[in-house]
């Protein structure tokens, strides 16, 4: 776990968890709280590929979407580290499961993991039809499964069950930000 109230030389700040745990949602208010940038990775590969992300694993497969994503990771990590300012990453649900993401994110940002509980998870989702790999609850539970023993692995664990503004609170109150505004902007 980094240290409390400081990130370090690391700039980005990684937010994972399962689909459907508010990684956008949270991401955004997170960055524009602590006045960092934001960027969310799975809208990043949708305008690279030009296709929604369930139009890339329908078109391309599973393997050519991890390998964008991995692409695009690696320009996230290189784009912060030459920013004056952290940046707030919202990762896709599967970047964290990948183990070529892992050490690569634990290395240069800190990762957050949005720890909701799975039926809250499974009723946000299952109403949704552009979740690629969401097919029904039990292969969600499945995948749940799979993915759990990596998002435990994240540097600081989130419960992040209550509103979006309570979420944030919680983060801050972690101590990872040491905020000081200088001209306007806020450094961590």
């Amino acid at each position: 776990m980094p240290p409390a109230g400081s990130m370090g030389k690391r700039k980005l700040i990684c937010l994972t968890g399962f689909m459907g745990c508010g990684k956008t949602t949270i991401g955004r208010r997170l960055a524009r709280q602590i006045g960092c940038n934001f960027a969310d990775l799975d809208t990043q590969i949708e305008e690279r590929a030009g296709l929604r992300i369930n139009e890339i694993f329908a078109q391309k497969g599973e393997t050519a979407f991890r390998d964008l994503e991995h692409e695009l990771l690696s320009e996230n990590l290189e784009r912060a580290a030459g920013l004056d300012r952290p940046t707030v990453l919202a990762l896709g649900g599967g970047t964290y499961a990948q183990a070529r993401n892992v050490e690569l994110l634990r290395a240069n940002g800190i990762v957050l993991w949005l720890d909701v509980p799975f039926e809250t998870l499974l009723a946000r989702c299952v109403a949704k039809s552009h979740r690629p790999l969401f097919r029904d609850a039990e292969s969600f539970r499945q995948l749940y499964a799979q993915r759990k023993p990596f998002y435990e692995r994240a540097d600081v664990r989130i419960v992040a069950d209550g509103s979006p503004h309570q979420i944030v609170e919680r983060i801050l109150a972690q101590g990872i930000f040491e905020q000081t505004r200088l001209g306007g902007q806020v450094t961590a």
